[in-house]
């Protein structure tokens, strides 16, 4: 699970790094988050978004996944994405 943020959006997609594929992706302006986000707190808006990335991922059977927060700090919205998908059934291996 690797996540990535600009200014306004954020991105979380399920990687298969041997088959050099994606899983599972979604992003804060995907048409399935679509009109669920204010855009004045995105840390509320990804603890919104993270049941849905874990459903996506326990939908396609995914139930292990190791976290990576690319050179982004564990804060702010990337730590409410990996709470998220902890709370939602995700485990974290290393």
């Amino acid at each position: 699970m690797t996540v990535t943020k600009s200014l306004k959006n954020t991105f979380v997609q399920i990687v298969d790094d041997v088959k050099q594929v994606t899983l599972v992706g979604l992003g804060t302006n995907s048409k399935v988050m679509a009109g669920k986000f204010d855009a004045k707190d995105k840390k509320t808006d990804m603890a919104e978004s993270r049941p849905v990335i874990a459903q996506l991922a326990l939908e396609k059977g995914i139930k292990k996944v190791v976290f990576d927060r690319n050179r982004y700090r564990y804060h702010g919205r990337v730590k409410a994405v990996a709470e998220g998908a902890r709370e939602k059934g995700l485990e974290f291996c290393l």
